[in-house]
């Protein structure tokens, strides 16, 4: 029996946090609207402390959503609780996501509080969240650098004050994919309410690129649900990247897991968080960059005109991509140059488009790339040479 994988996305919260992609209430309705369409379990609306306009947002997100379960970010403060409470309180589902720093570096140099003072705030923050629903998460935050046994301790208390998802956050990336998924193994060891009823997530950031493998390290151990933004958007380096954790598990394990995302709006929602937020996908981004169907290689367009699996673990339909591309280049050969001429309605024998592949190459290496148009006017040029 396959085990699911919850999808908490972060995009409208973690996400808005790159600089120069602030969201006006309307972009954020229209993306929590798409959210919803891709299947996400969980969205982090906003955090409705944070200003006026954020509350009004997430308030208004709660509001529209339906099926997914709308999720208010506070601080681990009775006032911060208190407002993420109110803005969510009309939500179908409705979740409040605290979180208290558990690493010594944090402790005692950002919160300047002793070990025990913070176990007191972990049990009023959750207490106080719970006092207003059932469905509360709690990240210790900065886990990845946490003592061990002092994070499982911090752990217990937040589910024993009503805690129903511990999410562990590697607030600066700096985990490694083995140490994080021992910890995972360890904590799923140590507590059993973890077997049960209380779901173990996390939180990875991106600053060594390491947030996807992090991810799945952890989901391979025993988390069951995963913290991520479209594109990877987020603090600093970014966050885990939704359709890299999604895709790896529907094309790797899918033996093992699952996750409820309709894949097939992956692009959609994708080119609409690019815009939105002005922040351009670099071409090679996996699953969702410009280049990924995009072959220019000749060995590699030769192999996928022949049969797409060569060079494609894949289907573009599968993540909503327009299809696979052939770009020609100076790289490309004879089969790429015979395909794309073909679409176009030039059909040559073997020994007719030599001429032309010769003529091309010497096009392809002053323009870099060449277009239909191109090819257009190279066949024209070719003929009237030979005439």
């Amino acid at each position: 029996m396959k085990d699911k994988v919850y999808i908490f996305d972060t995009t409208l919260r973690d996400g808005e946090q790159v600089p120069g992609a602030k969201l006006v209430t309307d972009e954020k309705i229209a993306l929590a609207k798409q959210l919803e369409l891709l299947g996400v379990d969980i969205m982090e609306a906003g955090f409705p402390i944070s200003s006026p306009e954020d509350f009004n947002a997430v308030r208004k997100i709660a509001n529209t959503v339906k099926k997914s379960t709308v999720c208010a970010l506070a601080r681990g403060l009775d006032e911060d609780i208190d407002v993420a409470a109110r803005s969510i309180e009309n939500a179908a589902a409705p979740r409040i996501h605290t979180f208290i720093s558990v690493s010594d570096i944090h402790i005692e140099n950002q919160m300047r509080k002793t070990r025990d003072e913070v176990l007191k705030m972990v049990d009023r923050a959750v207490s106080r969240a719970k006092s207003y629903l059932d469905n509360v998460e709690f990240s210790p935050m900065d886990a990845s650098r946490a003592d061990f046994e002092y994070l499982v301790k911090f752990t217990q208390v937040a589910i024993d004050a009503g805690a129903t998802t511990i999410n562990l956050p590697d607030t600066v990336g700096y985990a490694l994919p083995e140490e994080w998924g021992f910890m995972i193994k360890s904590l799923v060891e140590r507590i059993p309410a973890f077997k049960n009823d209380v779901v173990l997530s996390m939180h990875t950031h991106n600053d060594l690129g390491l947030a996807t493998a992090n991810a799945l390290a952890g989901v391979v151990n025993g988390a069951r649900q995963v913290e991520c933004t479209l594109n990877g958007v987020g603090e600093r380096a970014g966050n885990c990247s939704l359709e890299e954790v999604v895709m790896t598990i529907k094309m790797r394990y899918q033996d093992r897991f699952y996750t409820q995302i309709n894949t097939k709006e992956i692009c959609k929602t994708s080119r609409l968080v690019s815009e939105v937020m002005g922040l351009p996908v670099q071409p090679n981004k996996a699953v969702v960059g410009a280049n990924a169907f995009a072959h220019s290689s000749g060995i590699h367009q030769d192999g996928i005109i022949k049969h797409r699996d060569n060079f494609e673990i894949m289907d573009p339909d599968d993540v909503g991509a327009s299809g696979s591309a052939i770009v020609l280049t100076a790289r490309s050969g004879r089969a790429a140059l015979k395909h794309q001429l073909e679409k176009l309605g030039y059909v040559y024998e073997k020994a007719n488009l030599e001429p032309i592949y010769l003529r091309f190459l010497e096009w392809a290496d002053e323009k870099k790339q060449i277009s239909d148009d191109d090819l257009h006017a190279l066949v024209e040029n070719v003929e009237a040479i030979s005439k």
